[in-house]
């Protein structure tokens, strides 16, 4: 039986860079969480332990954070791509970069004072690929959205094992993961991810909903219909069930209003939304 090397790639890992800019005595804060994955001509040191095509993982980190002071990090997608192209353009071994930042938010409390921002995280995946072009792929993990009302799961399966109450009146909460995909490597960076948030937000507060994957399926439309240079969105919705407490056995009704949040184990709603064509 033949035995051969498979797929393989390597890099440098949550690599934590903190730029502060300093404009008179205004600061600019970022603060970014870079990861770096090579690919190419590598089968040499996995076979023989030839490293004459590795460009070491810290010379990778070291790389970030002098890319950083000399050029700036105007954003993710842009200091990803940056990253990305000069890691192919310059080891000829490597025909494949994949870079991925995730930021970090911090609120401003004054010119030079900040507390972290307890929001969401954005993403950023930029790949620059030698045969295949430039990919660039944003999203945001852990977006906590909820509805106390306009909610409903009627009408479901039902078999032996099934004891779940039909309800038209729920809790409808989850916590958000998306990542959509630009269909070209040009963008106004910022301003695209603000409107696929408010897209993403708009939908879940609009829609009656009678699944969660109903939900997920409305959010990603609205996604792809108000920002044309999206050509796909990818979400993951798990389902933060919040459980109706019996309040019977001490003598209270319960119209809705006492619940147990529980955090697992819970339902994982995941699709994608794509653009025809």
């Amino acid at each position: 039986m033949a035995i051969r090397l498979g797929p393989n790639r390597y890099g440098k890992a949550q690599t934590r860079l903190v730029t502060v800019r300093r404009d008179g005595g205004r600061h600019d804060l970022t603060d970014l969480t870079v990861s770096v994955a090579l690919a190419g001509d590598l089968a040499a040191t996995h076979l023989t332990g030839d490293n004459g095509a590795v460009l070491p993982t810290d010379t990778q980190k070291n790389t970030v954070y002098a890319f950083a002071r000399a050029h700036g990090v105007a954003g993710p997608e842009e200091f990803g791509l940056r990253l990305a192209r000069h890691f192919v353009a310059s080891q000829p071994a490597i025909t494949r970069a994949e870079v991925t930042i995730e930021a970090h938010g911090w609120e401003r409390l004054g010119p030079h004072s900040f507390r972290r921002d307890g929001r969401e995280t954005r993403l950023a995946a930029v790949t620059v690929d030698g045969a295949a072009g430039v990919t660039v792929e944003c999203g945001l993990t852990g977006l906590v959205l909820l509805n106390t009302t306009a909610s409903e799961f009627t009408g479901f399966v039902r078999d032996a094992y099934t004891t779940l109450p039909e309800t038209t009146d729920r809790i409808l909460a989850t916590a958000v993961d998306a990542r959509w995909r630009h269909a070209a490597a040009e963008a106004d960076w910022d301003d695209s991810y603000a409107a696929v948030r408010d897209a993403l937000v708009a939908a879940f507060v609009d829609t009656h909903s009678r699944s969660l994957q109903q939900t997920l399926y409305a959010m990603g439309e609205r996604a792809l219909r108000t920002r044309p240079e999206l050509a796909e969105i990818r979400l993951s919705l798990p389902n933060r069930h919040h459980l109706l407490v019996d309040l019977a056995p001490f003598g209270l009704d319960n119209p809705n209003e006492v619940f147990v949040a529980t955090d697992r184990p819970y339902g994982l709603i995941e699709a994608t939304v794509v653009r025809e064509g």
